[in-house]
């Protein structure tokens, strides 16, 4: 019988030939998000602070501020300076042990520290998750959370007439209202979207927020209370900070074209050449009575662009407007000094008063 040949293994790949075997790529790896900035309740770190508040970090530990107020099983039990706005961390640690066996039933994932508050309901998921999912969790009171299915809803007849825009952002709501579409209960007429109103609320904090449309303050926050919007007790955001700060600077210098001044234009004295006047129309801009030829007898001035406006408020002694521009500084300090013949100029620094004339 022939023999068949001898079995040979199949030719190698041009690749595997010749040179050194082929690595396959690395591959790319994800960014990966320090543990210091995870929350160690709900595990996120890409979280929109209107929706989790501030994060916490402090003595190794790491939670979001809304995920500390609404894990059910943890208490306030230290003074608002203390710990994590009077979470104690032996606390926090301890509620971190309870809940890390404990599985969201939206995400599936463990660490899930929110209940539903309603009875015999058996559903904990994690706040940003409960929020995704439209679970309400109320900031007042025992904080309570409620699930999708046992949330408190709104009962108002408010009818819309076409497509009805949310007063906030002016885009278009839902047909009714909804988890992410509430309605005012005063007026029945103003809309919005709930993550516009809780902006509003934010910034408003709870001494200005109210009704966008009809004002109303009592029903319109008792309503949003209830349906889970953070109304925060504080002042509002434009008062933080000192946010319009400026508004209150009173201009201080002098806005002469040339300030005869020899200290600066900053110099301000209540009587005499240096005294500081400011323009009685605008009040932002500033002249030395001397720098402008104003009498020692006036009670104000003008500055070119108000100047014959008629916008300055009625003064008792005469007024004066900034000199004519064909008048040159120097023709200006002759004149002046003609004027006032016992006039000194000051060669002291801005805290002291020039000497008085013998």
């Amino acid at each position: 019988m022939p023999q068949s040949p001898p079995a040979q293994c199949p030719p190698a790949p041009p690749e595997e030939q010749a040179g050194p075997s082929r690595v396959p790529p690395p591959r790319k790896r994800k960014r990966q998000v320090p543990k210091e900035e995870v929350c160690r309740l709900c595990w996120r770190a890409d979280c929109d602070p209107e929706v989790v508040g501030q994060l916490c970090r402090q003595k190794g530990l790491c939670v979001h501020e809304n995920c500390l107020y609404h894990a059910t099983r943890l208490g306030q039990k230290g003074a608002d300076e203390e710990g994590f706005y009077g979470f104690l961390f032996p606390d926090i640690r301890q509620e971190l042990k309870r809940v890390a066996q404990k599985r969201c039933c939206i995400c599936r994932l463990r660490g899930a520290s929110v209940a539903c508050r309603r009875r015999r309901c058996r559903r904990i998921f994690h706040f940003p998750c409960g929020s995704e999912r439209g679970c309400v969790s109320q900031f007042f009171g025992e904080f309570k959370s409620f699930c999708w299915k046992h949330r408190p809803v709104q009962r108002v007849r408010a009818v819309q007439q076409d497509e009805t825009p949310c007063l906030i952002c002016q885009e278009v709501v839902a047909g009714r209202p909804c988890y992410d579409t509430l309605v005012c209960p005063a007026c029945a007429s103003a809309w919005f979207h709930r993550r516009c109103i809780q902006g509003q609320a934010l910034r408003s904090a709870l001494h200005y927020f109210r009704c966008p449309l009809c004002q109303d303050v009592p029903t319109f926050q008792a309503e949003m209370f209830r349906l889970g919007i953070k109304i925060p007790d504080r002042d509002a955001a434009w008062e933080e900070d000192g946010a319009f700060a400026d508004h209150y600077q009173r201009h201080s210098s002098c806005d002469a074209s040339q300030c005869l001044c020899p200290v600066g234009r900053e110099q301000a004295e209540v009587n005499g050449p240096w005294r500081l006047l400011l323009c009685g129309s605008c009040a932002s801009r500033g002249t030395h009575q001397l720098c402008s030829g104003i009498g020692e007898d006036a009670d104000s001035w003008e500055c070119g662009d108000c100047s014959g406006t008629g916008t300055a408020p009625p003064t008792q002694g005469p007024s004066h407007s900034t000199p004519g521009p064909g008048t040159s500084a120097e023709e200006e300090e002759a004149r002046i000094l003609a004027g006032h013949p016992g006039t000194q100029l000051p060669s002291q620094p801005l805290s002291q008063k020039p000497a008085e004339p013998h």
